[in-house]
Parts: structure tokens; sequence; C-alpha cells
């Protein structure tokens, strides 16, 4: 399985993203359809980061009116407040002693401030493939969920100040074509450091991680860690498009390296370069992830007739998988706990239909957020008994790259055949794998 693998130690933005995926060989051209639809225009060049050469990516403005604002206001009252988004990616002030060219198009406060809605609709009227559009608009909903919810505003009231800016829009939906050009099978995120300390923004200063970060965090499948040094490492529209794109890993998985590159970041970090990884190949077969969540309750009450007929209704519900163990419940009495594992898009109605069924007064939902599980399919196999012919279904498990590694007949099937030519189940379902064993 081809795998493209971020490793963000120290942070992601959107620009070192950008730099990261043109390192490790996506097309620059790929970018493209950004600078026809809006007025930027991507600079790239090498640089160097602590001793490591890296890809730095500046979107610039092409739009000579913004030019003559920024240049107008330079020195201004909000010149020296750092930008929300581009902080650890960009410059984002002028007392920290980091890179600053063509800090205009970055500062806060200048270019247009957007809704979330006026964005989406940017986005949707861009010519660029639809892996990309879907990733770039997840992306920006992501950002405006968390702005709504640190703001109690509605999604589609939020204002994007710096996050709607050209040059961010730019960053995302740069990223989702570079990322679609490199057609990856899978994109995995070790976990990403959000740097310590605090930074300042417009509405005050807040401790680092920034709120908006945290909120998008918190729906991501990867884990944000501080450090490991006292700036802001992780930006919004990084940790946005990662949420959107990566499942978390905790380290690099084992993978036949193709290419890899490096995105350059503009701070001076000590002793560590500001930079994100990308690396890509092929990945050693697996299991396949399976977003999940799981439910359960304590019963002290329920009837042998209710557990029989649990497994039905709570499947019939959207339930995949149902398990009811004995429990000893308070005051020593005994009961049974129920476990069912649902995908997350049916978790209010089998969590509705438990309580309705069992009367249980409480549903829990547990930490678990994924599974790993085979790749399923059938194979029919018949089998000549008698001189008749029967067909039973027989369920072949295998990893993501196609190699079976267990097969196993249907048990209905199989009684259904051995008591129609009056011999053992065991034998029969031996038989019907060994034939579709044969027949691979």
């Amino acid at each position: 399985m081809r795998t493209l693998a971020f490793d963000g130690r120290t942070g992601a933005a959107g620009d070192m993203l950008l730099g990261a995926l043109l390192a490790a060989g996506a097309d620059r051209d790929a970018l493209a359809p950004v600078e026809d639809a809006l007025p930027v225009e991507y600079r790239v060049e090498r640089v160097d980061r602590h001793g490591v050469t890296a890809t730095g990516v500046d979107v610039l403005s092409t739009a000579d009116d913004d030019r003559d604002s920024d240049d107008s206001d330079d020195g201004s009252e909000g010149d020296d407040t750092p930008s929300l988004d581009k902080v650890g990616g960009h410059a984002h002030g002028h007392s920290h002693g980091d890179e600053h060219t063509h800090d205009h198009t970055h500062a806060e406060g200048h270019g247009v401030t957007r809704t979330y809605p006026e964005v989406v609709t940017i986005v949707e009227e861009m010519d660029i493939p639809e892996q990309a559009r879907d990733w770039a608009l997840g992306a920006f909903r992501r950002l405006g969920e968390a702005e709504a919810a640190v703001h109690d505003t509605d999604l589609d009231e939020t204002a994007f100040h710096e996050v709607g800016t050209d040059d961010a829009v730019a960053d995302i939906v740069g990223a989702a074509l570079l990322l679609a050009d490199l057609d990856p099978d899978r994109v995995v995120a070790t976990p990403i450091s959000a740097g310590d300390g605090e930074v300042e923004m417009a509405h005050g200063v807040y401790p680092v991680p920034a709120p908006a970060v945290v909120n998008i965090a918190d729906s991501a499948d990867w884990e944000l860690r501080g450090g490991p040094v006292a700036r802001e490492l992780l930006t919004p529209t990084g940790a946005a498009f990662l949420a959107e794109v990566a499942d978390g890993v905790a380290s690099l998985p084992p993978i036949e390296v193709a290419s890899s590159g490096y995105g350059a970041g503009t701070l001076d970090l000590p002793e560590r370069p500001n930079v994100v990884r990308a690396v890509i190949g092929d990945a050693s077969g697996g299991l396949v992830r399976d977003e999940i969540r799981v439910l359960e309750t304590n019963l002290d009450d329920a009837s042998p007739e209710l557990l029989g007929d649990l497994q039905r209704s709570l499947t019939a519900a959207g339930a995949r998988d149902v398990t009811i163990l004995p429990a000893t419940m308070k005051k020593s009495r005994p009961g049974h706990l129920v476990k069912v594992i649902v995908k997350p898009d049916d978790v209010a109605a089998v969590a509705r239909r438990l309580a309705a069924e069992t009367g249980t007064l409480g549903v829990r939902e547990t930490g678990a957020g994924h599974r790993w599980i085979a790749e399923r399919s059938f194979e029919t196999a018949e089998l000549a008994i008698d001189g008749e012919t029967f067909g039973i279904d027989v369920k072949i498990a295998s990893d993501d790259e196609g190699v079976v590694y267990d097969m196993s007949a249907e048990f209905d099937d199989a009684v259904a055949v051995a008591e129609a030519v009056d011999r053992p189940v065991r034998e029969i379902m031996r038989r019907a794998e060994e034939a579709v064993r044969d027949a691979e």
C-alpha cells in the first residue's frame, strides 16, 4: 500500500506542508488552478534549516492594490500583532528574529476577511480535482467548526480572519492539490508538536496551543503533544489539513521509502530544524483501519428472552457486533454487560434502540475510536456429494495488500448441507474451505 507519512515533531503549518509535499515529489504545476483563481503566486525555493535542506514556499499577493495598502500601513498599530494562522509557518511579528520575506502578505489584519460560506464558494468554484476539493472543503469545515466553538457562533456566520485570506486559502487548497498529485493510498501522521508558551492574537494573549488548534485536534485521529520549544509550532490551517487527510500512528510505520522531503517553516529554533517531513513508499501489508464507536450499558433485570433477541434488534438498527457478558452488579446482584460496536454515523440510532429494548437509563460511549479489520470477501464453494451439487459461501480474510490469511465456511450453509447428506458439519466446512483454497 502506497503510504505518505507526515512527521510533525517540530509542528506543521500550511506553507510547511506545501514544501514537504513538493520536496517529496509533487508537481509544482499542480498548483496552477489556485494561481488562476486567486491573485496569488507561489514562490518555491530551497532553504537551509539548521543544517537540513528543505523546500520553502511563500504565497505572494499579485494584487497591486493589496501591496499598496500593505505598504501604506507599514508600522501601524496592527503591524506587530502575530497572525493567528501563520505563527510557526510564516513570519508573524517583528520581535522574534524570524524571517520576514513579504511579511505584508501574512500579517494579521491585512487581506480579505471572509465568512465560512464565502470560503466554501471560492473553493467550490475552483477548477480542481474532486478529491482535492473534498479535502480542502473538509479542512475548512474543521476550521469553521473550531472557530464557531471558540467564539460561540453559528458555522454559517463564522468570520475567518487570517484563515480566510487569499494566502491561507492557497495554503489549504494547494496542499490538497499536491497530495492529490502524489495520490497515496493512505496518509498517516505521527504525533504533532504544538509548542509551548503563549501567543498574542487579535483577542488577547493565549496559551499555546491556541484554542482553535486544540478544538481541531480533538476531532483529529493523530495525537497532539506539547513542546519541544516555547513557541507556537502548529497553526490552525496545518492542524485542519492534517486532521482531514491523515490517520494517526504512534511512529513511522514500516515502509519501503520511495521519496521523502522537508517543508520549511520560518522559525529559528535552537538545536532543531523548523521543518515537517513527508515520507512516501510502500508499507507492508496490514489490516484495514475501520472507524468505530463502542457503546455499552449494564443490565441487572433483563430476561433471557430479551437478551437472546438483542443481537437481532441492535444489528437491525446498525450495530456491527454485539457482545453480552455476565457481570456482578451493585449489592452483588447478577447482571450483564452489553457492548456494541457501531459505526460513527449509527451511534445515535443504536443507542436509542439499546435503551428502548432494555429499559436502561444510560448508554456509555467508550474511548475506542477505531479497530483493525481484515478485508473481507466471499467465494461460493461448489461441493459434489452423492450425485448432488451444493453451494456453500466461504468468507475470505486478507490484509490490505490482498494476502489471504484465513478462510471460514459459513456455518449455516454447512449445517444445511450436512443435514441434507447426513455428514458431519466439520467435514462439510473443511471441504468447502479446501475447494476455495485450491481455486485461488
